[in-house]
């Protein structure tokens, strides 16, 4: 390996560390805290002490979360992640991640905008990944719209891909932060994120494994109106060669 890669390799080893010792080491203090909070006396407090269960409660799932989140990128990342190519109809999968997602929506009074494709067709996908991608896609626009604000999903195909493309009107990616958003751990607004439960792994792992299904995935935003995230797939029955353009 020459020495500049190798180089580079090794500072993106030292970071990645540093990256999941941090995400590891926030959540664990807070549960330390209130542990050593209830031992203290708290338990016996009826009006402070469920507060506390709670938060620990919380961070524990946080700890899961990433745990899993972290397991997943590194299955995906050594190839060691086996998919299972199959002819998925994709408004049928599509309706039911709108349908897991509904009721976070209607507690924030997001109003659901649907363009289904005029025909129906099926992808050559993974079922699992592929519901992995549409859950946190959506997930991403539930969490980062406003009460009240919009999210809007459609697809449709052409040339032989499907698309499908999910619009919010959330708070938006600055211009300069977007080639970064797919990195691990990466995050515009790291306390926004971690103060919704995000993992900072989310997108990374989404756009692995559309590469690994021969799709791409674009991005773009605004700040203060919203983000569309545009997903490429082959058709059913299209060659599986590598794609790298819309």
């Amino acid at each position: 390996v020459p020495g500049g890669v190798q180089e580079k390799l090794q500072r993106l080893r030292q970071e990645f560390v540093a990256n999941v010792s941090h995400e590891l080491k926030t959540p664990l203090s807070v549960i330390v805290a209130c542990v050593e909070t209830l031992q203290n006396g708290a338990i016996d407090d009826p009006n402070h002490r469920m507060r506390f269960l709670d938060r620990v409660g919380d961070q524990a799932h946080r700890l899961h979360s990433l745990i899993l989140d972290l397991l997943s990128l590194a299955r995906i990342e050594s190839g060691e992640q086996h998919l299972t190519f199959q002819s998925i109809p994709l408004s049928e999968e599509i309706q039911a991640c709108v349908e897991r997602h509904q009721e976070r929506m209607a507690s924030k009074k997001q109003h659901l905008e649907i363009t289904p494709s005029p025909e129906n067709f099926d992808v050559w996908a993974d079922y699992e990944s592929l519901q992995e991608i549409l859950d946190n896609l959506i997930d991403n626009a539930v969490k980062y719209t406003p009460l009240e604000g919009t999210i809007r999903i459609r697809w449709w195909k052409n040339e032989g891909k499907g698309l499908i493309e999910i619009s919010d009107t959330g708070i938006g990616i600055p211009e300069s932060e977007l080639p970064r958003i797919f990195e691990r751990f990466y995050r515009v607004d790291k306390a926004r994120s971690r103060e919704m439960g995000g993992t900072g792994l989310g997108l990374s792992i989404v756009k692995h494994l559309i590469q690994a299904m021969n799709g791409t995935i674009l991005a773009q935003s605004e700040i203060g109106k919203g983000s569309t995230f545009t997903v490429v797939l082959p058709l059913e029955g299209t060659s599986p060669g590598p794609s790298n353009t819309l």
